[in-house]
């Protein structure tokens, strides 16, 4: 059996974690020997999986989150006005 991407996306977690049945992981293996878009999917994962395990706490500067939400409605705004709609 061949595995298509769908099948790969779905065994990914279990690939990472070494948890994977000796069949599905030599096919998954396979698979990702030659599909570029899983092998970056691959990648991705491992590199979120690293980032998120990391314990550094970054703090963000005083009153980020009310420039961010500022900015942001000022982003749509001016879209909004582009384009001609009107919400409401």
């Amino acid at each position: 059996m061949v595995l298509e991407c769908k099948h790969v996306w779905e065994h990914i977690s279990g690939y990472l974690d070494g948890s994977l049945d000796a069949d599905v992981l030599e096919m998954v293996q396979k698979h990702l020997e030659h599909c570029e878009i899983c092998s970056a999917i691959l990648d991705s994962t491992r590199n979120i999986l690293v980032l998120t395990a990391d314990d550094l706490v970054f703090e963000l500067p005083v009153n980020f989150s009310e420039r961010l939400h500022a900015r942001l409605e000022a982003e749509m705004n001016q879209t909004t006005e582009r384009d001609g709609r009107v919400d409401g």
